[in-house]
């Protein structure tokens, strides 16, 4: 009598063996994907490279196409303006006891080197920026 309603019922170890097996496959399943861009990135605006003429175009002029610098590098014989921009870009997979992850950060460069006569003399640039991606991390 007793072993026919285990039987029908099921052993209550069994039934806790289904119980954490459940709770495993649901915690193994349960995950989550994130992508993510920084937010504070503004691209330069590269038409007004061509607005820069060398021996011509003042240190006034740059910081009116470009704004204020990054950095101001003194140099002996003038500064070097230097502007920088970056974008990251995210992609993470988050399983419940396992977490992938990829981070990229390009670069966009620009210097200008300027006079003691705050006249550009020459400039530089790199810009890099379009080459961040998003890419699954696995």
């Amino acid at each position: 009598m007793m072993d026919q309603k285990y039987r029908e019922r099921g052993s209550p170890m069994k039934k806790a063996c289904w119980v954490v097996v459940s709770l495993l496959i649901i915690a193994c399943f349960n995950s989550c994907a994130v992508i993510g861009r920084s937010k504070d990135f503004r691209p330069f605006d590269e038409s007004a490279l061509k607005q820069i003429t060398p021996g011509k175009t003042t240190a006034n002029e740059v910081t009116e196409l470009f704004g204020a610098p990054s950095q101001v590098i003194k140099l002996s014989n003038g500064n070097a303006y230097v502007y920088a921009r970056s974008l990251s870009k995210a992609t993470g997979l988050w399983l419940v006891i396992l977490t992938f992850a990829n981070f990229d950060t390009q670069h966009d460069r620009i210097v200008f080197f300027i006079n003691s006569d705050d006249v550009v003399t020459h400039y530089g640039s790199s810009f890099k920026t379009e080459a961040a991606s998003y890419e699954m991390p696995l």
